[in-house]
């Protein structure tokens, strides 16, 4: 009987290898959350990639640019940016990565994510897609942004599968501006009175400028509260973006169903 049961779990543990080693897509749950303090910054959804590291959709010390088109409006870091769409930056990513998965995580309405709060999606991936690569606009602001240069900086699967990074946070001096408008909060987004649709091209390089901030100050956003970048410095944590593989529930009931078959047919032989 002790043999019989030890095969049973030998089976059990065999079939659910093979299973693991020929399922390379797999439901990964993306938690983002704002850690800024109250009253202070909030973001538009996150817009993101997970592909084979070949999209860079701005570079440091760069006009951004879509993909060397002279237009700056039209750059895809551009749109996330001026105002947190992804209609440019989605689309851009697909095409240089065709295989890539992409997708948005919103605000729990939709909308921006507030301080202090958590949001989260379950996404099916292709494991096979190593790189996670993001924008996401920071708000208020013209043209300010959180996202990564370069497109390999976050291996989240390593070469096997397997999920090699729970999460990375981003600080308030990682703050980019694309410097593609022109510093107005008449213009800017998240303000009440502001108009986002209104904008003066700007021109110049992508760089890091979390100062930027403080034109706002005292303005009150459409969430209702009033500004105060002060409450920030260079060194706060702003920003987590957190991966977990989440367990399939067809994964589930194959192994149930196949431990109690094994155990069945086990009673069965030693009767």
């Amino acid at each position: 009987m002790r043999f019989v049961k030890s095969s049973i779990v030998s089976a059990v543990a065999l079939a659910l290898s093979a299973m693991d080693a020929s399922a390379a897509m797999v439901q990964l749950r993306v938690t983002v959350e704002n850690l800024a303090p109250a009253n202070s910054v909030s973001f538009a959804p996150l817009r993101f990639g997970i592909g084979q590291g070949t999209f860079d959709s701005f570079n440091n010390g760069q006009t951004a640019s879509l993909f060397g088109q002279p237009s700056i409006a039209t750059a895809p870091i551009v749109t996330i940016a001026e105002g947190g769409s992804g209609s440019t930056w989605l689309p851009a990513f697909a095409g240089a990565d065709p295989t890539a998965n992409i997708g948005s995580v919103t605000g729990s309405t939709g909308g921006p994510i507030l301080p202090g709060t958590t949001n989260s999606s379950v996404f099916t991936v292709d494991t096979a897609n190593r790189f996670f690569t993001f924008g996401t606009m920071v708000v208020p602001s013209n043209d300010l942004f959180l996202g990564n240069d370069n497109p390999q900086q976050f291996p989240i699967f390593d070469a096997a599968g397997n999920l090699s990074l729970s999460s990375f946070t981003q600080k308030a001096g990682a703050v980019w501006d694309a410097g593609s408008e022109t510093q107005d909060p008449a213009n800017a987004a998240f303000l009440v009175g502001g108009v986002n649709a209104q904008r003066v091209d700007e021109n110049q390089p992508v760089s890091f400028n979390f100062g930027h901030l403080s034109a706002y100050n005292g303005l009150t956003t459409a969430a209702g509260y009033v500004f105060d970048s002060t409450l920030l410095s260079a060194d706060s944590d702003i920003f987590r973006v957190s991966f977990a593989v989440v367990p399939e529930p067809t994964t589930l009931v194959f192994s149930a169903l196949l431990c109690g078959m094994l155990i069945r047919r086990s009673r069965s032989v030693t009767r």
